[in-house]
């Protein structure tokens, strides 16, 4: 029994490893009781490693006694992945200022895409996507554009899933699905229609460095307006290599984004 566990099997860093996972968008806030359930340990275990926990500032306590994320965890969090983001921040901005949309940056983590970045305005379409979460690579553009640059082997694995259909218009079938990566890496770019969330219609591009799909670069505007996101590939593609030449040949401290 490791770390002095009186539980079989499981180590001391794996309960706070379960617990810190028992919080997630849909659960940012738990009473001790539910972290206790949602993490498979005793309450008393919670209880005591949860009170070493928010000394250390990883977890909070709010007024109402519930717990959620210290500020702790949230500063280690923006160490990854700092260079990336730190230098493809700039790129978001500019081309938000371009085209007034909803901006975003994901790259790809297990199955799913974890977004990293994201620029938004007060008048931009309300998008699912939030810095921190993760969503189907699949019914979204920026995991299209990625899962369209993976190994045959990534992909076959991935099409032989179970996939998840969060709109009717999910494409979801492993022939189909494969015929629209295969567009995706002919043309350099992905749309998607309604696919994730009703309402909402997307272009991706891949962060490509030496070859290899680092991130993906997306835009997200109402489906009202579907016919303007043709328009929008082109800055999306060109900020898009531009990310990925700085990624590859950082600029010195202090230089600005060239054109």
């Amino acid at each position: 029994m490791a770390g002095g566990s009186r539980e079989p099997g499981r180590t001391v860093t794996s309960k706070v490893l379960a617990l810190l996972g028992a919080f997630d968008a849909a659960h940012p806030q738990l009473t001790l009781t539910e972290l206790a359930r949602r993490a498979g340990v005793p309450l008393s275990t919670a209880h005591r490693l949860a009170a070493e926990l928010e000394e250390w500032q990883a977890l909070a306590r709010d007024p109402d006694g519930r717990l959620r994320v210290g500020l702790r965890l949230w500063e280690l969090g923006q160490l990854a992945p700092g260079r990336l983001v730190a230098l493809a921040h700039p790129w978001l901005q500019e081309l938000f200022g371009t085209t007034g949309e909803n901006v975003h940056l994901a790259v790809r983590d297990g199955m799913e895409v974890l977004y990293v970045d994201k620029v938004y305005g007060r008048r931009a379409v309300p998008i699912v996507s939030r810095t921190g979460g993760r969503l189907p690579m699949h019914p979204t553009g920026v995991g299209r554009a990625l899962l369209a640059h993976e190994p045959d082997w990534f992909v076959t694995s991935y099409l032989a899933r179970t996939l998840e259909r969060p709109t009717p218009h999910t494409i979801i079938e492993p022939g189909r699905l494969a015929r629209e990566l295969a567009a995706v890496r002919a043309q350099g770019y992905a749309l998607t229609y309604e696919e994730m969330t009703l309402g909402s219609c997307s272009a991706a591009a891949p962060v490509l460095v030496d070859g290899r799909a680092m991130a993906a670069l997306g835009i997200v505007l109402s489906s009202r307006r579907a016919r303007e996101l043709p328009r929008l590939v082109e800055p999306l593609l060109r900020v898009a290599g531009r990310i990925g030449r700085a990624f590859a040949d950082p600029p010195a401290v202090g230089e600005r984004p060239g054109p």
